[in-house]
């Protein structure tokens, strides 16, 4: 019996990759090989050095070994890129749009022209692989996956990391965006929610009924790590993740601040770049705690493990997390975690503390009584440390596996749905 084939569509995957999404997506297909599963994983190509990842292969090489194959698509779509940011991007490329690999012109002059192109790119990949069902991760994907559906007439399956409703935290929700994803919902055979907390948000915000949602919650890979010890002298306080709304930088440093005012030897480190990066730097010097607090930028590769060993704790301050692989990463390298009760991860996740992300009151003494409590630092530590062993990307794999040939198990579409498919552009 021949394995089953997926045709996967993403946007981000290592070396480029500029968050949880792109690890996701790295583990899940890792975790697929060991279930006998071959992916082709089709990407856009990022803004620079568009033939250096083709022409270098270290996706391609590194990835044979898993049974991947990596189509790399010229485009300028990048993950979290506002439309403002693709303009500019796009204006800085202009001079190149003679020379792509498709015929005709590929990049559009907005971030919804751009998706739109990659969809119809996608339809011809489509035509020309061979696969047995579907699987798109996020939103700009999604009209990917229904031109793939539209002219393949196979299966389809959407899996949503995150909702424009966590992105912006409810606030000035892209309409173009929520249609993108609504319709994505609507076409799809089937729905991976990562946690109930993107499960519920889908129903409740997308009108999708419950029984078209399946909950595969995450997981992370095991790297070897060095041990970490708890430093005397010093206590490092890590902050990982993009610097925007959703993931609820300004409370960190709120709490860093009343932390600081109780104990003056602690030093906070946010790594990460996005929107909110000047302001923040901003209410830091507000706040008078600039040498206390250091910005380390966007982090990739081996310097992300370095960063979590270099911490005492890592706090996940999310205001709206679907699930949040960092702290599972954080525990592989031995730190204890404070996480958001408003966290997918916090369904799954006992050996850790979880706070509201609003009480920076109750998230200050959360980081003291951690920094401070030896025999509190070492439980946390220890136990969360083999808590995360179970979290093993073979079983999102195998639940995925349980997806995909359940909805194969299906009868065909019925030509009324085909009707409705090729009308859908």
């Amino acid at each position: 019996m021949s394995n089953l084939k997926v045709l996967m569509f993403g946007w981000e995957f290592p070396p480029f990759f500029s968050g949880g999404l792109g690890t996701a997506c790295y583990g899940l297909t890792k975790g697929l090989h060991e279930q006998n599963v071959d992916v082709t994983f089709v990407m856009p190509q990022g803004p620079e050095s568009m033939h250096a990842e083709h022409v270098n292969l270290i996706i391609a090489s590194n990835m044979k070994q898993y049974r991947i194959k990596l189509t790399a698509v010229p485009s300028l779509l990048q993950p979290y890129l506002s439309a403002a940011e693709y303009t500019t991007a796009y204006e800085r490329h202009a001079e190149k749009l003679q020379n792509e690999s498709f015929s005709g012109k590929l990049y559009g002059k907005n971030i919804y022209e751009e998706v739109y192109r990659f969809s119809k790119i996608a339809g011809r990949i489509a035509q020309s692989e061979e696969f047995d069902i579907i699987h798109c991760h996020d939103w700009m994907t999604f009209p990917a996956g229904i031109e793939a559906k539209r002219m393949t007439g196979k299966p389809l399956i959407v899996h949503v990391h995150a909702t424009e409703f966590d992105r912006t935290g409810g606030n000035g929700v892209n309409q173009y965006v929520y249609d993108i994803e609504r319709s994505g919902m609507e076409y799809a055979d089937k729905i991976i929610a990562v946690s109930q907390f993107t499960k519920n948000k889908i129903m409740e915000c997308y009108g999708i009924p419950e029984e078209k949602i399946t909950v595969v919650h995450n997981a992370v890979d095991f790297p070897h790590v060095e041990p970490h010890h708890i430093k005397a002298s010093e206590k490092v306080v890590l902050f990982l993740g993009r610097l925007t709304l959703q993931k609820g930088p300004d409370y960190f440093i709120e709490a860093a601040k009343k932390v600081l005012d109780f104990d003056p030897h602690v030093t906070f480190i946010i790594a990460g770049s996005g929107d909110m990066e000047a302001r923040l730097i901003d209410r830091v010097a507000q706040l008078g705690i600039g040498n206390k607090v250091l910005f380390a930028g966007f982090l990739k590769g081996a310097d992300v493990d370095h960063a979590y060993r270099m911490a005492d704790l890592y706090v996940m301050p999310s205001v709206s997390e679907p699930f949040g692989i960092t702290p599972l990463e954080a525990l592989r390298n031995r730190v204890p975690v404070i996480i958001s009760k408003q966290s997918g991860v916090s369904e799954v996740l006992k050996n850790s503390l979880k706070v509201d992300f609003w009480d920076v009151d109750e998230l200050a003494n959360k980081i003291i009584s951690v920094l401070n409590y030896r025999a509190l630092h070492h439980e946390l530590t220890t136990h969360g440390a083999l808590e995360v062993q179970t979290f093993n990307w073979n079983v999102p794999a195998q639940k995925c596996v349980a997806v995909y040939k359940d909805v194969l198990a299906r009868p065909p579409a019925t030509s009324a749905m085909m009707e409705v498919l090729a009308r859908a552009r």
